[in-house]
């Protein structure tokens, strides 16, 4: 099986949300995101804050700042388990490869 990395900073940690997205937990390793600073959003979409418990999401939005870090936890999920994530996330976001900390190239969802 092909797999992708997922940096998740936020609501993806969450094991309610794993299960309600993928049908599983997920194992993670923790990482570090460089040179983006993370803020919060109001999400609006109905089923997303019921599968998440909450109104405000955070995000995070580059800054090439090198001082700046996020730090979250990196998950192996399949192309479909992406796909099912891109459904999760709003249009507040956008879907980016970036080189986590540790080396790893990694699938983040940034500011759109």
């Amino acid at each position: 099986m092909n797999t992708e990395n997922l940096f998740s900073y936020g609501t993806l940690q969450n094991k309610n949300v794993q299960i309600k997205n993928y049908g599983r937990t997920l194992e993670g390793k923790l990482d570090k995101l460089t040179g983006y600073a993370l803020s919060m959003i109001e999400i609006t979409d109905a089923a997303v804050v019921a599968l998440s418990g909450a109104t405000h999401h955070p995000m995070v939005k580059h800054t090439g700042i090198v001082t700046d870090a996020v730090d979250g936890m990196v998950f192996e999920i399949s192309a479909a388990e992406l796909k099912q994530t891109d459904e999760y996330e709003v249009d507040d976001y956008k879907r980016v490869e970036v080189t986590l900390e540790s080396g790893k190239k990694a699938w983040v969802y940034i500011n759109a």
